[in-house]
């Protein structure tokens, strides 16, 4: 058996290079500003908004939440854990499903009690112009800001989940129908900002 020589060894290159790009996925811009969501909510008045934090950020290094919470990514083309952030990585040219990425959410599993609104907010970017159908169930649950959207660059893409039952298991999600490569960065749960009529 004849032996690797050390110039045949120096060839070998890394399949996937980790990412060195700085990405801060807090600084994407989103679809819906409080005030959109207000709006799709109902008419209330002046407004005054207070932020909540999340219930769940789940993303690639964390995959399940509470409950029946949790997270299905179809057709990745790369998963990468070890990158910061962590992301899986899309290109719909190659592959035979549609590329998706799915939210399981049960409000109950975080100990929620009553029906409430929820915002389900995807992270991605897309490396030119993608068509992305967004969307949800099951059937009857009224879900808001769903349908066809045609997404680039780093964004935030939100479902709303209007008046959920606590112990309503729903889902939501982002599949890909036309365009070229994104990443996925996380999915977030949080109920709608505070708005306060004055």
């Amino acid at each position: 058996m004849k032996k690797a020589s050390s110039q045949a060894a120096s060839k070998v290159r890394e399949i996937e290079p980790f990412d060195k790009r700085s990405i801060d996925p807090a600084k994407f811009k989103t679809d819906l500003s409080a005030a959109d969501i207000k709006n799709l909510l109902g008419p209330i008045g002046g407004i005054v908004i207070a932020p909540f934090g999340p219930i769940e950020t789940l993303s690639v290094s964390k995959m399940v939440g509470l409950g029946r919470t949790n997270i299905t990514i179809v057709a990745p083309t790369v998963v990468q854990a070890d990158a910061v952030p962590p992301r899986a990585s899309f290109d719909q040219q190659a592959q035979s499903r549609k590329p998706t990425i799915q939210m399981h959410f049960q409000p109950s599993g975080y100990g929620i009690t009553s029906v409430g609104t929820y915002i389900m907010e995807f992270t991605i970017e897309a490396f030119g112009q993608s068509t992305f159908n967004l969307d949800g169930g099951p059937i009857t649950v009224n879900i808001l800001n769903k349908g066809t959207k045609v997404l680039n660059g780093p964004t935030r893409v939100s479902l709303v989940f209007k008046d959920l039952p606590p112990s309503q298991e729903t889902f939501g999600f982002l599949e890909q129908s036309a365009g070229g490569r994104w990443n996925w960065f996380s999915i977030q749960v949080r109920f709608p900002d505070l708005v306060l009529t004055l």
